[in-house]
Formats: C-alpha cells, sequence, structure tokens
C-alpha cells in the first residue's frame, strides 16, 4: 500500500463521522436518546483514532487535496455542538424558555470558539473548554439534575470556552498522559454502557462517568495550578 494510499484511508475513516453524525440526528428526531448517544460515542471513538492515524500516516504531505483539520472541525461541530444541543432541547431536562437560551448559547459560543485560531496551547491541549457538549449533555441525561442546574452549568462552561483555562486533550497532552488516555478510553465505555442500560439511575455506570468526567474537566485546571517549567514555556 502507497503512502498516498494510505494517507487517503485516513480522510475516509474521518469522514464515517458525518455518517455516525446523520444517523445520530435521526435517532434524536424520533427522540430514541439511547441510539442517538450510542452513535455519538462511536464518532467520539472515531475522533479519537483518526487524530493520530493521520500524524502517523503523514496525511498533509501524502493527500494534501483534503483538509482534515477543517473535515475534522466540521464533523466535530455536528457531533459535539449540534446534535446534543438539539437533543438537549428536544428532551424534558430543560422546560420552556430554558431550552431556547441553552442552545443559542451553546450553538453560538461553540461556533465562534472553533473559529478561534488560539483554541490550542504549545502542549497540545484547550485553551478554553473544547466545546465538547456531547459529554456534557450524555452526563446531564443520565443524572438529570434540576434545569438551573443545567442552565448555570452551560452557561459557565460557555463563558469558560474563552477564558485562559486549560483542558487537557486525553491523546494530545504529554502530560499525565499514562492516566488521561486510560480516563478517556473509559469515559467511552462508561458512556456506552449507561446509554446501552436506557440511563438506568441504578447501574454503576453513572458513577464511573461521573468519575472520569470530572476528571477530564479539571485536569487541565490543576495542571495549570501545578505547573511544571515546560508548562510555563507551553502557555
Amino acid at each position: 500500500m502507497t503512502p498516498q494510499l494510505r494517507a487517503l484511508l485516513v480522510h475516509l475513516f474521518t469522514a464515517t463521522g458525518a455518517v455516525f453524525a446523520m444517523l445520530a440526528m435521526l435517532a434524536a428526531i424520533d427522540q430514541k436518546w439511547e441510539l442517538m448517544f450510542l452513535w455519538l460515542v462511536v464518532a467520539f471513538a472515531v475522533d479519537g483514532i483518526d487524530g493520530p492515524l493521520a500524524r502517523k500516516y503523514h496525511v498533509q504531505k501524502y493527500a494534501p487535496e483534503f483538509d482534515g483539520v477543517l473535515l475534522d472541525l466540521i464533523i466535530d461541530y455536528l457531533t459535539y455542538v449540534f446534535i446534543p444541543a438539539f437533543a438537549l432541547f428536544k428532551s424534558d431536562l430543560l422546560p420552556g424558555w430554558t431550552g431556547w437560551v441553552a442552545i443559542i448559547i451553546i450553538t453560538y459560543a461553540s461556533a465562534m470558539y472553533f473559529a478561534d485560531t488560539r483554541m490550542k496551547t504549545r502542549d497540545n491541549s484547550f485553551s478554553g473548554f473544547p466545546g465538547c457538549w456531547n459529554m456534557v449533555v450524555l452526563v446531564l441525561f443520565a443524572i438529570e439534575p434540576n434545569f438551573w442546574v443545567i442552565l448555570t452549568l452551560v452557561t459557565v462552561l460557555a463563558v469558560a470556552m474563552f477564558l485562559p483555562l486549560k483542558f487537557i486533550h486525553p491523546v494530545r497532552t504529554e502530560r499525565w498522559r499514562m492516566i488521561s488516555l486510560p480516563v478517556a478510553f473509559a469515559w467511552t465505555f462508561f458512556a456506552g454502557w449507561a446509554a446501552w442500560v436506557h440511563f438506568d439511575p441504578q447501574s454503576w455506570a453513572h458513577w464511573g462517568l461521573v468519575t472520569t468526567s470530572v476528571y477530564l474537566l479539571f485536569a487541565g485546571i490543576v495542571q495549570q495550578l501545578l505547573p511544571r517549567t515546560d508548562d510555563l514555556e507551553a502557555l
């Protein structure tokens, strides 16, 4: 297999995320939330795999006719932002006007963030909350908090997108990667299991989902509070 063909196959693999996004959207329209989240988890797994493959097979060098970064961003906006926001709006978690406020905040702030050239730090982490609303909304479906809690969380995270706070990339952030990567795999497993059992509140997957989510949300901020010399240079 030539390097050009391998690089092209990576792009084609990334593009499957668009198919999974459509399948998730069709499930969301029918309010089949568990099926929707299962497809989003599959898309999340693809997004976690395609980046390392793209770097390994040098797609920018051997398949430059396709912009892998742009392709990834288009699919990410669908699976990380647009579909989860739609699900949150159509669910019973946010009544009346609160649903409108949430989807406007999520989609508008995320569109600006995804176009922000400052979204990555030198150590390949994210500057500001990286718009992972798929993860947030899945946890909200699992624990079903009060709508004021949801609205407050959405607002705080939207503001955090534009604050100088560090959020790790489980694959690319080298510091604590030996912990972060297994935690990301664990989150994917717990998310899939929680959706599979229809978000049963008695499921042990809920505890695993909450625990791994807390780590992924705050690990980068803790790294900022406990910086190393190379971290200071990377910011």
